[in-house]
């Protein structure tokens, strides 16, 4: 819990590590800012989904490979349903943290159900943890950004 709770505070500083001046935003677009849903701080809720190892731990032949690639089609799905922002894998730690999702919903109830469409989830590959979350409205850019820079879109 440590860690995820370190995580959402260095991605919310990061998104925010510059104060607020005393005058006016020049660069400020207030088209933008509506477009993204943005508050008056730029800011606006998401939910977060931690992927932690499950409790399922033994598979057929073969079925780890096919639950892997589910997992990999699942979340192109939602990717391009704008659903999910941002999603990757953690660093091997020893809070079993596996991956995170970032989603554009309002209610961790509909990241539970978003998440429960991935076939690696639902076999209890991964078990989730989710939490509602304010960061940068400019995450909503995340996923048209990531397409320039993805080689390979499977």
């Amino acid at each position: 819990m440590r860690f995820v709770f370190l995580l959402l505070c260095c991605a919310t500083l990061a998104a925010c590590s510059t104060t607020q001046p005393p005058h006016a935003n020049t660069t400020f677009d207030a088209a933008l800012a509506e477009r993204l849903g943005a508050n008056e701080r730029g800011m606006r809720q998401y939910v977060v989904v931690i992927l932690k190892t499950g409790p399922r731990t033994e598979f057929a032949e073969g079925e780890r490979q096919r639950l892997s690639e589910g997992h990999m089609a699942n979340v192109r799905r939602l990717r391009a349903e704008r659903r999910l922002l941002i999603a990757g894998p953690f660093s091997p730690n020893d809070d079993q943290y596996r991956g995170m999702f970032i989603f554009d919903v309002r209610t961790v109830e509909e990241a539970v159900q978003l998440a429960a469409t991935d076939p690696a989830i639902a076999a209890g590959v991964f078990a989730i943890e989710a939490y509602p979350w304010t960061g940068s409205a400019a995450l909503m850019e995340a996923p048209a950004i990531h397409e320039r820079v993805e080689r390979d879109a499977h």
